[in-house]
């Protein structure tokens, strides 16, 4: 997450014109709480905890990928058209999978702990309705940093115990490409991305 931080501000100090696309994983695995969020149920938990520059809820970083993107915000353009426009790439790519994604719906959904992932927005990626990828967003001086978690696979019930509500709504990469392992999927969104940027 600070990496992420400094890539934005190395952006904007050296006014980049090229967006930088990055990925990476946890370990060990951790809890990232978004911007604002009150930290208050995870006390008593054995997991490292960050905050984020980005808002959003509650997010377990374990077997996922997380993805970030620094890059100029185009002039006129709003926070929700360029959420969309920079997940879209994951949209395009899970495409040459042979998976259609597309945005969710937004929902109101009650979570006593605000895990991210139950939460659903019309600019999430979902497939066939459900949550795959969790991203957020921030900006700073007409540059925007967004980063996500692309769910590989996951374990429900330490999800359920260590959030206190059940997990639902939600798939990975595991359940749709049962036969893709996550060091083939990381080697083709690399290149992929390396077509685009």
């Amino acid at each position: 997450m600070q990496i992420d931080s400094d890539l934005l501000d190395n952006a904007i100090l050296l006014k980049e014109k090229e967006p930088v696309f990055r990925l990476y994983a946890w370990s060990p695995k951790c809890i990232s709480l978004g911007r604002n969020q009150k930290e208050d149920f995870i006390q008593n938990t054995n997991i490292d905890v960050v905050r984020r520059l980005t808002g959003g809820r509650a997010l377990l970083h374990d077997n996922e990928i997380t993805y970030s993107c620094v890059m100029p915000a185009k002039e006129g353009i709003s926070v929700n058209d360029s959420y969309k426009e920079i997940s879209k790439i994951l949209i395009d790519f899970f495409k040459t999978l042979g998976v259609k994604l597309d945005f969710g719906e937004n929902k109101k959904i009650s979570t006593k702990f605000d895990y991210c992932m139950l939460i659903s927005t019309g600019a999430d990626v979902c497939y066939q309705g459900k949550k795959i990828i969790g991203s957020a967003q921030f900006r700073k001086q007409g540059y925007i940093l967004q980063h996500g978690s692309i769910l590989f696979d996951y374990d429900k019930e330490f999800l359920e115990e260590l959030f206190g509500e059940k997990v639902q709504g939600i798939t990975t990469v595991k359940e749709i490409l049962p036969e893709m392992t996550k060091e083939m999927f990381v080697k083709e969104l690399e290149k992929f991305i390396l077509t685009i940027f």
